[in-house]
């Protein structure tokens, strides 16, 4: 039996268009927050980013969600140094969410719809939360009180909001694609 090749056209020209609507609504669709740490937004990208894991599977749900928030980043003077933990965070994110909808067999497609998205924000929370506390006391010299404080005081809260924002708006918007993007063989099927 053939195996199928993973990076195809269709594949690369897929993460090319999710890239793109993730960089559009996290730039574009957020409101900013600053911080003594650093720049946090409210954003619906990371909703794309889910609903792109939920689609299309971990790889290509999780390229797409590390590619389009990159680019987010190298944008930004504020955020371009670290455009790659962002892309190694929302891949993680993105590809927890992923194997959780796809390879873990368990309860109705909608119990896991809503656990994926679960499971993937609570991994960028942790992800998140490490690398700012990490950096305020590694680059900016803060303690390491000073620097959970803030982390947990302000950018948490809005990482969660952030998180029940993107499960919700995934979860709800996963049905109504779901049926049109199978009948164009769009949507990840499993291939083992």
């Amino acid at each position: 039996m053939e195996k199928k090749k993973y990076f195809t056209i269709h594949n690369i020209t897929l993460v090319g268009v999710l890239a793109a609507a993730i960089f559009v609504l996290t730039k574009f669709v957020s409101i900013p927050i600053p911080s003594p740490l650093g720049k946090t937004a409210l954003s619906v990208g990371n909703a794309m980013c889910i609903l792109s894991a939920l689609l299309f599977g971990p790889v290509t749900g999780g390229l797409a969600a590390g590619i389009g928030n990159a680019l987010v980043d190298l944008m930004d003077p504020t955020w371009a140094a670290d455009f790659w933990m962002t892309f190694i965070n929302k891949f993680l994110m993105t590809f927890v969410a992923g194997i959780i909808m796809h390879k873990v067999r368990f309860g109705h497609e909608n119990v896991r719809t809503w656990l994926a998205g679960l499971g993937g924000t609570l991994t960028y929370c942790l992800l998140y939360v490490t690398k700012n506390i990490l950096s305020g006391v590694l680059v900016r010299g803060f303690t390491w009180q000073v620097a959970a404080v803030e982390t947990l005081s302000v950018k948490l809260p809005v990482t969660l909001v952030n998180g029940v924002i993107a499960t919700v708006c995934a979860a709800l918007l996963y049905p109504a694609l779901k049926i049109p993007l199978k009948k164009g063989h769009v949507l990840f099927e499993e291939t083992d």
